[in-house]
């Protein structure tokens, strides 16, 4: 389901916005021609301080009737403070037909993403969406009918509106119920991106030896897949690329296996492929971006059900590779199915950076709440760059340590490895997940991304809407659209 708002570039405000939205910073100047109103006096009756997201409601003549100029402040016009003042547009602007917005200086692809993101809605069936239906970015205030806006200013918002839509792709994906996806359904999903695809049935993962992944589907009705999308950049023949796996969690739903969770817990868990849906909805921008990177994505994906033939604890599982594995509790399996993922793509794709991502442990939502995501790395530049590109689009990570006195506690009498800390003698649950991981890649240059608190929202503001949130996205694809010496690929 996409976006249901549109958004184009005009070059100048329609006579017809039934909005129209104008900036103005801490100096409290609106950046537009004078208003039929004092601009000044109303500012200070309403103590405005010019502060991202701030808005101050002016109603002006037009003709008999009455429309209305939204004053919005953008602070100093960073990409945050801009993503922030597009999501209180877009939010001030719910239910109307079109809104028209004159952007500040400044990234304005923030503000269309701010404003996107916070248009977003999900629903089945026929319940109507509140979103605003149009935005239009005009260059100037002056009302009337224009024909050509800068080729800059038409790809800023054009990479806005990229980023944007694959957010919400994520978000559609992790947000449909259950009783509708199933493995089979995401990978057809994936299918519709238009790049190479292949997807393993059962009985293919089988052959090959994906014991993990075959583990955590064995209770379920719906067979396991995994799933691989391939992205090629054009016109670039001949040249050394770098190439980059990038690995996501698909748990259509974890019941937690034959380990139950509480009923509380599971409410969420058809969002428990947030990662996989990471994955796809950044592989489906890559093109449009220009990302000059060879990027493979794997999604592991099974539903996580209690049955009389779903994985016991105690059990020992085979990895892709050989590597065994002690089952000490089936709520522990999406690393199971990550390590079949990652196992594969250091054998048979020769990456130079592997990354995963997940909504792995309940731990990492203690440590870090809702608004940043764990981020656990091998290599130090890999995890400068990831935290530059969290924080450069509001994606942000904390980088946690992998802390080599407990990989004992990850160790099995039984098998080569445990799925979980047996005593729980460190507590650490997040940590030894990652170190579990590790032993997966081979060593080579690899991420973790632990995104179980910021991959849901509980709440309806700014950007976000109650349920996925797509974290991750745009801060994956920030880093994919620069090469190795850090400069950014040209979308346009």
């Amino acid at each position: 389901m996409p976006l249901d708002t549109s958004i184009a570039v005009r070059s100048r405000v329609s006579e017809r916005a039934e909005l129209v939205a104008i900036p103005f910073g801490r100096d409290l100047k609106p950046d537009a021609p004078e208003l039929p109103v004092p601009v000044a006096g109303l500012l200070a009756y309403y103590e405005a301080k010019g502060d991202a997201g701030e808005i101050v409601e002016i109603p002006v003549a037009r003709g008999e009737a009455v429309g209305r100029v939204l004053l919005y402040g953008v602070g100093d016009a960073t990409e945050g403070e801009l993503r922030r003042a597009g999501a209180a547009l877009a939010r001030a602007a719910k239910g109307r037909p079109s809104l028209s917005v004159v952007p500040p200086s400044g990234p304005v692809s923030s503000l269309v993403e701010g404003a996107l993101l916070a248009a977003y809605s999900f629903s089945i069936g026929s319940r109507r969406t509140t979103s605003v239906t149009s935005i239009e970015i005009a260059t100037s205030a002056d009302a009337g009918d224009g024909s050509t806006v800068s080729a800059e200013l038409e790809a800023d918002v054009r990479k806005g509106e990229i980023a944007a839509r694959a957010v919400a792709l994520a978000r559609d994906l992790a947000n449909t119920p259950a009783s509708v996806k199933s493995p089979a359904w995401l990978a057809e999903r994936a299918e519709e991106q238009g790049l190479p695809t292949k997807v393993w049935t059962e009985r293919e993962l089988r052959a090959e030896g994906f014991g993990g992944i075959l583990a955590v589907g064995a209770g379920s009705a719906y067979e396991p897949r995994l799933i691989k999308l391939s992205y090629e950049p054009e016109g670039v023949e001949g040249e050394q690329l770098r190439h980059v796996v990038l690995v996501g969690k698909g748990i259509t739903f974890d019941s937690g296996g034959l380990s139950l969770k509480p009923t509380d817990n599971m409410k969420l868990q058809k969002t428990d492929m947030s990662g996989g849906a990471v994955v796809i909805a950044v592989m489906s921008a890559l093109r449009d971006l220009g990302v000059r990177t060879r990027v493979t994505g794997l999604i592991a994906s099974a539903e996580n059900m209690p049955s009389g033939s779903a994985m016991r604890p105690g059990d020992v599982i085979t990895q892709y590779g050989g590597r065994t594995v002690e089952v000490l509790n089936t709520d522990a399996e999406g690393r199971l199915v990550l390590a079949d993922a990652l196992a594969y793509a250091d054998a048979e794709l020769d990456p130079d950076v592997m990354i995963d991502i997940a909504t792995l442990t309940g731990a990492v939502t203690v440590a870090l709440g809702r608004d940043v995501a764990a981020l656990f790395a091998n290599d130090d530049d890999l995890a400068g760059e990831l935290v530059e590109a969290g924080q450069a689009v509001g994606d942000r990570l904390w980088r946690m340590p992998l802390i080599e006195d407990y990989m004992p506690a990850i160790k099995s009498a039984v098998a080569d490895l445990a799925n979980l800390e047996a005593g729980k003698r460190h507590g650490a649950d997040a940590v030894t997940a990652a170190l579990f991981l590790r032993e997966f890649t081979g060593r080579r240059p690899w991420a973790h991304l632990d995104i179980a608190g910021a991959g849901r929202s509980m709440v309806d503001a700014g950007i976000l809407s109650k349920g996925a949130t797509g974290f991750g996205v745009r801060l994956l694809l920030d880093w994919l659209a620069r090469d190795p010496a850090g400069r950014s690929s040209d979308p346009r």
